[in-house]
């Protein structure tokens, strides 16, 4: 077997020498939480999101914050939206990560409180070129083991959002079931997609758009 040169940068790395404990986390500064996600108490560096990648987000999350606003005035419960948020799905061993954009009912902020699983409605990832198997794979696993009642897939084209998959949770399994996929092309010449769960919306194609 060839040797790797001296000078090669392969030779610095070195294994983590034990696992992030929900205390630790919790003392790590916000920019660096920003970066990480952490699996089973490793730590997890999360690419810089691309452009489109943050711009559909925030046109995802307006979207979905718009809804709850009509929701709470219907008589909903206190509902917030945010990008990128901090969601604890598990303390041991320790599992945390930030998906795009969440859905979740409002946090008591007198007392600090963290953001969990069982306060998400909804949980939304939007797929790059290097997460194909994080989002479809792990993180639906994961979502669903955590309660998250709705877990949304999301693809993007040239022109913005182009396909929404959505997942519900089998609560007796704790496993997602595909509940339907909403294609832009499938919609150019019919009526917006409407969802009813979490809270009622009206998928309007144009509001995702770059």
């Amino acid at each position: 077997m060839t040797a790797l040169p001296d000078d090669s940068w392969l030779l610095s790395i070195r294994p983590q020498p034990a696992r992030v404990t929900a205390e630790e986390y919790d003392a790590v500064p916000e920019e660096i939480a920003r970066a990480i996600e952490i699996v089973d108490g490793y730590v997890v560096y999360c690419a810089a999101p691309t452009p489109d990648h943050q711009t559909a987000g925030r046109r995802l999350a307006n979207l979905l914050e718009r809804h709850a606003k009509s929701a709470m005035d219907a008589g909903y419960e206190c509902l917030t939206v945010n990008n990128d948020v901090d969601l604890r799905l598990r303390d041991l061993p320790l599992l945390n990560r930030r998906p795009d954009v969440a859905l979740y009912r409002c946090l008591d902020r007198e007392r600090g409180e963290r953001l969990r699983a069982d306060h998400a409605l909804l949980v939304v990832e939007i797929v790059s070129p290097g997460s194909e198997t994080q989002d479809t794979t792990d993180k639906l696993g994961e979502y669903a083991k955590a309660g998250i009642p709705h877990y949304w897939i999301v693809r993007l084209d040239r022109t913005g959002v182009s396909i929404i998959e959505r997942y519900r949770l089998d609560p007796a399994a704790m496993l997602y079931k595909h509940v339907g996929t909403f294609m832009k092309d499938e919609s150019e010449f019919g009526e917006a997609p409407r969802v009813t769960n979490p809270i009622p919306m009206v998928i309007n194609w144009t509001d995702l758009q770059f």
